[in-house]
């Protein structure tokens, strides 16, 4: 090393351990401050997780404090500052997204035909406080409602983030309220919530929360605020998923998950809503025709038909061809353009939100639970109604000399298949019907597919999407399920025959013997799937869709079959 250089080096070395030091000064300063921040939580502060706002705070530019003393605002203000598959079948009729719309929806879309699992009935509630709550009174007392007094003092808000998997629940809705008050009004003294729950989360069958007062809906944040008044003892916290799937983890995992919350500390409302507001998902098994209405349509029926039209709809994890799909209905539930969730940036104002649908047992309305005791008949007039349909009930045998009865087979293609069709439309004809034959798959038209419906007697296929059509047949109207091989008399009958029976239809199951299924050409007579099909069962229901469903096919008897087409006409006399 040269005389000259070793100084420069010196002197650089010096100078690096200077920046170093300021270096570990600066940092040291910032995590300082950064430990004071946190520690202190002060309301002003955001931290953002994934491009979404933390449930439980807002932004610092809106933040605000809660003006629990200040007297209404002349023009649209509240009380308060403003804020803001599988599960197991794939049916083969259950594509029902149009071509072109393959996106975002397409990954968390599930497709999937009725589940046995599905129609448990008479489930013992969860006593385990499974409600996100940290003791037993935050359930409301179950299905009443009407557990009065003050609530004790919830712990803290961590405790209370626990999601409810399979327990059972029995809603409440609009205990004593007027259902005038379902519409928003200026005046402070419309109905509040008092001391009832939020949420209720005792139904085995779905998750709803309803409140009335100053609701703030914040889409970004994934977050319904409930604001509270001065002196409230309130602290509630849930976490719900807005889908009628409860305990199906598979399902639910593709659904987002919403906070709904007390407080008094708010972002300010950039849009004000004179109407309820119903906050529901559209991901879970819809694009299966018998989904499409057992998770969505009737539960969507059941919650805002009783605001006849006067009601928003907020859709979370949207699915564009489903709505373009049902247009129709949606639109005479509701006379306002849907909101898509995750996509709207603006802070809503409501006083009355609903989130999630009530929904109770598969494709059935619990008339005795139900908003005004609505049921399954109402639901059947609304669908026939929707679509403009001009039969309201069957024609009476002989009351049209020249008009024979008609007829309507479901024809499925790849599964469940009838294989003697021709056999079966000669028979149906010999009794004197005429026969009408199309495929009921989900990418139908619907307003053609229910004006056919609409226009029979008796429609009859087997088990599977497409006898969910009978929602369009007029009052009176047969519909006969042929049950496939396996022992599945029980789940039929939950999916379908309760249901039609309830819409004021009549009904007609048929299962099928042994020599009318196609397992015979796969299977030995004496196998123990012939002699014991049920204990299959306990393999789960991957095997019984693969064994009874999507591997067999159906031979009717047409001799054995031939009474129950006979009594279809039967019930056609006057």
């Amino acid at each position: 090393m040269k005389a000259g250089e070793r100084p420069k080096l010196v002197r650089g070395l010096r100078q690096e351990s200077r920046r170093f030091r300021l270096l570990v000064i600066v940092v040291g300063f910032f995590l300082v401050s950064l430990t004071f921040v946190v520690v202190s939580k002060p309301d002003a502060i955001l931290f953002s997780l994934n491009g979404k706002l933390p449930v439980d705070q807002a932004p610092t530019s809106i933040v605000i404090q809660q003006k629990v003393n200040s007297p209404p605002a002349t023009t649209r203000k509240t009380s308060t500052d403003a804020l803001g598959g599988d599960p197991r079948v794939v049916d083969d009729d259950a594509d029902g997204k149009p071509e072109g719309t393959k996106g975002e929806e397409e990954e968390s879309r599930v497709l999937s035909e009725p589940d046995p699992a599905s129609g448990m009935t008479e489930l013992t509630p969860d006593k385990d406080g499974s409600a996100h709550k940290s003791d037993e009174e935050t359930l409301g007392g179950g299905g009443d409602g009407k557990r009065k007094g003050k609530e004790e003092e919830r712990g803290h808000a961590a405790e209370k983030h626990k999601v409810t998997l399979p327990t059972v629940s029995n809603y409440t809705i609009h205990d004593t309220e007027d259902t005038e008050n379902a519409k928003q009004q200026d005046d402070t003294s419309n109905v509040q919530q008092g001391s009832k729950p939020l949420c209720d989360f005792s139904n085995f069958r779905a998750n709803v929360c309803e409140m009335r007062g100053d609701v703030i809906v914040h889409p970004n944040a994934t977050s319904i605020l409930f604001m509270e008044r001065a002196g409230s003892q309130r602290d509630e916290l849930w976490k719900i998923k807005p889908y009628p799937r409860k305990g199906d983890e598979f399902c639910l995992s593709h659904i987002t998950e919403l906070t709904v919350k007390s407080s008094k500390v708010a972002p300010e409302c950039t849009k004000y809503h004179d109407v309820p507001a119903v906050i529901f998902s559209l991901t879970g098994y819809t694009g299966n025709l018998f989904h499409d209405f057992t998770d969505v349509m009737v539960p969507l029926f059941t919650t805002a038909s009783e605001f006849n039209g006067e009601v928003q709809f907020l859709i979370t994890d949207m699915a564009l061809w489903w709505t373009i799909k049902y247009q129709t209905v949606l639109q005479k539930l509701s006379k306002y353009p849907v909101i898509d969730f995750s996509k709207d940036d603006q802070v809503h104002c409501f006083k009355h939100v609903i989130v999630g649908l009530h929904a109770y047992m598969e494709f059935t309305i619990d008339s005795s639970k139900a908003p005004h005791n609505l049921s399954m008949v109402d639901f059947n007039r609304f669908m026939r109604g929707a679509y403009s349909l001009g039969r309201d009930t069957v024609t009476v045998l002989g009351e049209y000399p020249k008009v024979k009865p008609r007829l309507l087979i479901i024809k499925r293609h790849r599964t469940r298949m009838f294989l003697n069709l021709d056999e079966i439309i000669a028979m149906a004809e010999e009794l004197g019907f005429e026969v009408v034959i199309d495929e009921a798959n989900v990418s139908s038209d619907i307003s053609r597919f229910a004006g056919l419906v609409n226009s029979v007697d008796v429609m009859m296929g087997v088990h599977g999407a497409g006898l969910t059509n009978c929602v369009f047949l007029p009052q009176n109207a047969t519909l006969i399920q042929i049950v496939p091989w396996g022992g599945l008399e029980w789940v039929s009958r939950t999916d379908f025959g309760n249901p039609a029976e309830l819409m004021g239809l009549r009904y007609k199951q048929y299962s099928i013997s042994v020599d009318e299924s196609s397992l015979t050409d796969h299977y030995p007579r004496d196998h123990e799937i012939f002699k014991n099909p049920i204990s299959f069962h306990q393999r789960g229901f991957d095997f019984i869709r693969q064994t009874f469903m999507d591997k067999q096919n159906v031979k009717l008897d047409c001799k054995r079959f031939r009474p129950i087409l006979l009594e279809a006409l039967d019930n056609l006399n006057p």
